[in-house]
């Protein structure tokens, strides 16, 4: 029943605000007022389409097999339904289906969150006709749900990331380099190395820096081009991998250019390697010429004070003391 859904609180909240529908537009991520009165209207009626997909997203995202299963055999279909939501996101609609929201990533903020049981769910979607390659529209992008996932903080940080991973390919998810260069973008290098064990193959020289492999960074360096070098300094610092990081100065990769987009383009490498106190690689930028007064586009901070806002004491006292340090003040 409707009273049973967390998406209850959308209509309470609505009813209660009576005109002034603009907070509870934003707080629920829908486009306007008008986007909510719409959804309102449709989730209202348990016998609509809307209604049993919303029903069935809230069973994915908290891990209900019973409730979810028992939609699925009433509504088969649902395992390849979307989204209608209009979202202030762009694009306006992201079209997710149930198994985009198992990725807890792209979706409206509130929803984006993963079950412990998620393998179990995402199984129970897959064997009931879900697509694993099907696209959804996040973030100014198609999207399948691998590429969401590996870019993904709440799999990460509860421990279905890496599973998920596995069962996706198990039911035939498409993957490729660029699927590894995005987990390891967005710094989950045990989904990249997932990927790796199950057949993506290493063949980019930021990929293998990343990975911190020091023999295919080796081997793949004379034939790299330019951008992929600039990637492979970023994420190599970014994951503190000093093997590959000296291996990329000694090829003279500009330690003082900002990192590519998806790679936090407002800083450097040495601002990403003193947030997370990667101290090898700190020294080792700085021995080949990483300037340390450089500024972040955002905050306008230095490494040093990346460092310190990171509570990274040891980097810190090394940046602080460092006699370019004087020379800069």
């Amino acid at each position: 029943m409707l009273s049973r859904l967390p998406f209850d609180a959308t209509l309470s909240a609505y009813q209660q605000q009576g005109d002034d529908l603009h907070a509870v537009a934003r707080q629920y991520d829908f486009r306007d007022e008008s986007a909510l009165t719409q959804y309102v209207a449709e989730v209202s009626d348990p016998d609509s389409p809307v209604h049993q997909f919303e029903a069935a997203v809230e069973a994915v995202i908290n891990g209900d097999i019973e409730s979810l299963a028992a939609l699925i055999r009433r509504h088969p279909r649902l395992t390849q339904a979307r989204s209608t939501r209009i979202t202030p996101f762009d694009p306006p609609m992201h079209r997710a289906t149930l198994l985009h929201y198992l990725a807890a990533n792209g979706v409206e903020g509130y929803r984006q969150k993963s079950p412990a049981n998620a393998v179990a769910v995402a199984c129970l979607l897959l064997e009931n006709g879900a697509d694993p390659n099907a696209i959804a529209h996040c973030y100014g992008m198609d999207c399948t749900t691998m590429s969401l996932l590996v870019s993904s903080t709440p799999p990460a940080q509860v421990g279905t990331q890496v599973p998920l991973v596995d069962t996706l390919i198990d039911h035939g998810a498409t993957v490729d380099g660029q699927t590894l260069l995005t987990a390891l973008s967005f710094r989950y290098q045990p989904a990249a190395e997932a990927l790796v064990r199950r057949g993506v193959k290493i063949e980019n020289v930021a990929a293998a820096a990343g990975l911190g492999l020091v023999a295919e960074t080796v081997q793949l360096l004379p034939t790299a081009d330019e951008p992929s070098l600039h990637l492979a300094l970023a994420l190599a610092a970014q994951l503190g991998h000093p093997e590959t990081t000296k291996l990329l100065l000694e090829a003279v990769v500009d330690p003082n250019r900002y990192n590519p987009p998806v790679t936090h383009a407002h800083s450097t490498p040495l601002h990403q390697a003193a947030l997370a106190g990667h101290i090898e690689v700190v020294r080792l930028l700085v021995n080949h010429g990483a300037r340390l007064d450089l500024e972040d586009t955002l905050s306008h901070g230095t490494p040093l004070g990346w460092a310190e806002h990171g509570g990274q004491s040891e980097v810190a006292n090394f940046l602080r003391s460092h006699p370019n340090l004087e020379l800069i003040s």
